[in-house]
């Protein structure tokens, strides 16, 4: 009687440390995807962020002001239309 209850006493700390190192992972799984979700949500918010960005850039009142003030164009106007005739 007395191997039967080291036997089982046996078994019973085998199953009680490998149920804390199971709990252990699900923790340290669980902390890496609440991680990997912040992540997830910063990255979204970036990505919202560039798209509101390239909508403002691609407005074609901003590529019109660019172009008038950096590039110093202006619209075409007859007056300065220059028409060459090719000679014979």
């Amino acid at each position: 009687m007395n191997r039967a209850t080291f036997t089982l006493l046996a078994l019973l700390l085998i199953c009680a440390l490998s149920l804390v190192a199971a709990q252990q992972r699900a923790r340290k799984l669980f902390v890496a995807t609440e991680q990997v979700q912040n992540e997830e949500r910063r990255l979204n918010q970036d990505w919202l962020r560039l798209e509101y960005e390239q909508r403002n850039l691609s407005k074609s009142s901003r590529i019109r002001d660019t172009a008038r003030n950096q590039l110093h164009m202006s619209p075409i106007s007859p007056e300065r239309t220059l028409y060459i005739k090719e000679s014979k």
